[in-house]
């Protein structure tokens, strides 16, 4: 799969989801962080699934309705319990990550939805 990881998600994550085979954009290594809107704006257009910690990308997606690929909203929570739930998702959820669907992990409950604007 191809993923963008913003800064908040962490190196660690972007470079474990390299190490199993996905493509990774990781926006730790970018010179700047140009902001959010632009952030999802790279992933829809690069076709990746955004993956954040950051709340704000799903009121750009359901409120402002911008198009995207995908994203995985995870929990402020410690680097090994990040990869943890991450490795989960790809298990459990593979269909719903290919189908472009807003997945948000939160008090360990998972949450699928699906936007209208979505490329799929």
């Amino acid at each position: 799969m191809r993923f963008l990881v913003d800064r908040c998600a962490g190196v660690t994550l972007a470079k474990w989801l390299r190490d199993q085979g996905h493509d990774v954009d990781d926006a730790g290594e970018w010179p700047e962080d140009p902001g959010d809107a632009a952030i999802l704006r790279k992933a829809a257009n690069d076709d990746r699934i955004l993956v954040t910690i950051d709340t704000d990308f799903g009121l750009l997606i359901f409120v402002d309705e911008r198009r995207h690929r995908g994203l995985v909203r995870l929990p402020d929570c410690p680097v090994a319990e990040r990869i943890a739930i991450m490795s989960d998702l790809l298990t459990r959820h593979e269909a719903d990550l290919e189908a472009s669907a807003v997945i948000t992990v939160r008090a360990g409950r998972v949450r699928i939805s699906r936007s209208r604007n979505s490329d799929d």
